[in-house]
This record gives C-alpha cells, structure tokens and sequence, in this order.
C-alpha cells in the first residue's frame, strides 16, 4: 500500500488503520512485540485505533541486548499512544545457539520472545493473537531470519500484509504525530558483534556505554561495532568530518576507550544495515 501525494496525512492514517483493522478482524485482545522502533510503534498505535486501546498491549522484551536508552525510549512512545506496557524478561543469552553468534542469532532471539510471550503473556492478559512490525520491505530481505520465528509461532505482520514499506511506515508515524517517526533505525546491541564471535555481557555493556556516551555527544544515528580491542564506529557521512575534527575527535575517542577498547576507527562506509548479516546470507543464496 503506498501512500499517495492527493491524500492527506490524516485521511492516509485512517485508510491504513481500516486496512489493518479488517487484517485483525476476529481479533478480541491483540499483543503487538514492542520495540520502541517507527515499525512496531505505528503497528500499536494502528492496532489500538483499529480495536481500541484497552483491548491492545504492548509486549517489550527485556535482556542485556536491549540499551536502557531503548527501553526508556519505548515506555515513552507506548505512553504517549496510550497503552499499557508489559516487560517480558529474555534470556537468550543463556542459549547456546544465540552466544555462539552464527548468521541466525536473531531466529533464537525471537524464538526467545515468542516463547516468552506464549508462556508468560498470552494467558495471563487473555490474547487472541500477536502480531509485529515486519513492513513489507523488511519481507523481501534474505537477512531476517527472525521471521522464521514469527512464522513458526504464528505471528501475526500487519504492516506486510497491508504492503506497507518503510517510506509509508514513517509517513503513518508522522501523521499520527509519533515522536520516533524519524527515529533512526536500532537494531540490538548483539547485532553489533560479528557472526561467530561470541556474544556475552561484556561485549553488550561496552557497545552500549560507547553508544550512550557518543549520543550525549550529538551523534544520533550510529553503530558501534566490537571488534576485539577495536571498536569501529560507523556514521552517517555528514557526521563523519565533525567526528574525527578536534576537539569532538578528542571527545569520540575518551568516549569508547572509556568502554574498554583499546582503539577507536571511524569507519568511510558510513552506516551499514545489515553488516555483517546480509554478506553472509547473500553469498548463501548465490
């Protein structure tokens, strides 16, 4: 569904909240896999003003790879649509598969999730069904081995099935006035890590410090990769001259060595979704 130039904001919003309402029909208490992100955020609000906001929660996971920042983040924007929050606490940490960091971490992490939510959730607030934020462009891409898990689980994905891509995900978000409508993407912190180095506590810790830390610095779109002793920092290219002029590169340094690494490297490439996922799964499919 792409949203057209005639329509305005307000009646664009309405068109796709009729559209993922009739998705959801038979539907009585909807969980949503919360995030805090544009996608998952204009699904919660969609589904809230499809079905109503009492009968709609929103269900965020909470393990050492989700940044505190995150977490405060989300409880804002669920604020602010007007529904409740539940924390659903994860510990795919403590799985083999996850710590050992192949190209299908996020399956276990949302294997995790969606377990969670089955056992702990869907009772206990008496759900029909859950749904989360895949969009349509998020559908078609070969590194999403979580939807595997949504899959098997049962799971329900609005925003694909209304053929919802990103560029119209954001506009719902702006016209519903959503504050992280232009938030930049942020995967979690594990994505930060290569494939098949371990993913422990550690790590998590020193790229969420170095991350927080280059944030109060006025760096809002980033990535702070762990390579070892060496964090490689990727921006976007208009950041990259500030960053690495004094004294900011002075700040940028004291900054991610204050986390543990040795050497700080602002990577040329600028920001890279999928980084170290989409290499690996390409090559797969070749």
């Amino acid at each position: 569904m792409n949203g057209s130039a005639e329509q305005s904001p307000a009646a664009f919003a309405d068109r796709v909240t009729a559209t993922v309402g009739e998705s959801l029909a038979g539907v009585g208490r909807l969980g949503v896999a919360f995030s805090g992100g544009v996608d998952s955020s204009v699904l919660l609000a969609l589904a809230a003003r499809a079905l109503g906001h009492d009968r709609v929660v929103a269900i965020l996971g909470v393990s050492a790879s989700l940044a505190a920042d995150e977490r405060s983040a989300a409880h804002d924007v669920a604020r602010q649509i007007g529904v409740a929050v539940v924390e659903v606490a994860t510990r795919e940490g403590d799985r083999a598969e996850y710590q050992a960091n192949g190209p299908d971490r996020c399956f276990h992490c949302r294997d995790e999730l969606f377990g969670r939510i089955d056992a702990e959730v869907v009772t206990a607030y008496r759900l029909d069904a859950i749904a989360y934020g895949e969009n349509a462009d998020d559908a078609v891409r070969p590194d999403r081995p979580g939807a595997r898990a949504a899959v098997q689980h049962r799971v329900l994905r609005p925003l694909a099935e209304a053929g919802l891509d990103k560029a119209a995900v954001r506009r719902i978000a702006r016209a519903l006035e959503l504050p992280c409508a232009d938030k930049p993407a942020a995967p979690c912190l594990a994505s930060r890590i290569p494939h098949f180095s371990v993913v422990n506590p550690r790590k998590l810790g020193q790229i969420e410090q170095a991350e927080a830390a280059l944030r109060r610095l006025g760096f809002t779109d980033l990535r702070v990769r762990h390579h070892g002793d060496v964090a490689r920092i990727e921006l976007p290219g208009a950041d990259l001259v500030r960053a690495v002029t004094d004294p900011v590169r002075r700040a940028v340094h004291e900054a991610v060595t204050a986390a543990g690494f040795r050497f700080v490297a602002v990577d040329l490439a600028g920001v890279q979704s999928g980084a170290f996922t989409l290499p690996l799964v390409t090559a797969d499919h070749g």
